[in-house]
């Protein structure tokens, strides 16, 4: 059994890192450590409020009494073997990815720890944000809350006092969330999409207020839109007629009874109210996903991560980003925000659906009397 002394602890940071050594066999002799986490900075008192707020997405009234109790039982250790992390610090240090998507490595020598013990808190944090997401990303149980959903998609779909859809539950559409290929990851080339880099194609149902309600976030992206809204569980709900309302998208899918698309080619002045009509109706998608990307530039800039890191990632983040409406935490550059650019194939159009195209012309009967 091989010893490890005073020096040879000098190259580890945390307990995960001893706790290993120890796994594999080795004697380890705690004589020093050199960094003493639990006397690290305290970044709530470094920062002030609003460059603490550019640099971990949130303030901190909302870290410490928002996000904080709802993961702390599941990050905090049950003794003090090893000065291991504080569970604060481990919830700063996830946000501090989120927002930058730096190099590991870099946000250890940030915060004084190693870069393996930042791959392994990214992911410990993640997981459990990412375990609120039936807590946070769901429909409207209630009536009530259900039929204020129609309200406020009608007012959408209206203008400046024009006609709205009735009954709109939600606007749905896909984006895609780069893959930084790594030594760390290896992607295989499923994930990569039309466009020419590797990503993940995250279908989202949104709601009025910009707060997401369904997520499928595990798709490679060389996978369609439609496809991945033809074998979700949301779609068998609306089969089922669990849900009784509808979906408004783009071009991309197939116009169905429960999901209303656009006219590719209008005859008529009522045709093209409708697509008009539809068209702010859906838009609050690509401005969910504006400011969802905004808020987590990780999204944006690539996830370096391994595969199943970055799912619990992109989940993680929709479910923080539902928690920010909650708390009316928003950043100030959110103010003037401009809605993502929409990405559409025109290579696979929405296939034509004789149920769907029914119920469209009778919702356009309803609308233009």
């Amino acid at each position: 059994m091989d010893l490890i002394g005073v020096n040879d602890l000098n190259n580890f940071d945390n307990v995960d890192d001893i706790d290993a050594l120890e796994e594999e066999g080795h004697n380890v002799v705690p004589l020093r450590v050199r960094r003493y986490i639990r006397d690290a900075q305290d970044l709530f008192e470094f920062y002030d409020e609003t460059e603490f707020q550019r640099r971990y997405r949130f303030t901190k009234e909302s870290v410490m009494y928002g996000i904080l109790p709802k993961i702390e039982e599941g990050i905090a250790r049950i003794n003090n073997r090893g000065l291991p992390i504080a569970p604060v610090l481990q919830l700063l240090i996830c946000l501090r990815y989120y927002a930058t998507a730096s190099f590991q490595l870099l946000l250890g020598d940030t915060h004084l720890i190693s870069q393996p013990t930042i791959s392994r808190t990214v992911y410990r944090v993640s997981l459990l944000i990412a375990s609120l997401i039936t807590e946070y990303i769901k429909f409207p149980a209630s009536r009530a809350g259900q039929m204020e959903n129609y309200r406020l998609f009608h007012d959408l779909g209206r203008g400046n006092g024009g006609i709205g859809l009735p009954c709109v539950d939600g606007a749905i559409d896909c984006t895609h969330i780069r893959l930084t290929s790594t030594r760390f990851q290896n992607i295989d080339e499923i994930h990569r999409n039309r466009k020419g880099y590797f990503s993940l194609n995250v279908q989202a149902i949104v709601g009025p207020r910009i707060e997401f309600l369904d997520l499928v976030p595990e798709w490679p992206g060389s996978n369609h839109d439609s496809r991945i809204f033809q074998n979700s569980l949301i779609r068998m709900s609306y089969m089922r007629r669990e849900l009784k309302g509808i979906l408004v998208g783009d071009g991309g899918y197939a116009c169905l009874p429960f999901l209303m698309t656009l006219f590719g080619n209008p005859q008529t002045n009522e045709e093209l109210a409708y697509n008009f009509i539809q068209i702010r109706s859906r838009n609050i998608v690509e401005r969910t996903f504006g400011v969802w990307k905004r808020r987590f530039p990780c999204l944006s800039r690539g996830l370096t991560t391994k595969l199943v890191t970055s799912t619990t990632i992109v989940v993680a983040c929709a479910v923080l980003h539902n928690m920010s409406l909650i708390f009316r935490d928003v950043l100030p550059e959110e103010d003037d925000l401009e809605a993502e650019e929409e990405d559409l194939d025109p290579n696979v159009p929405g296939l034509e659906n004789i149920d769907g195209a029914a119920a469209r012309e009778a919702l356009i009967a309803h609308l233009f009397p």
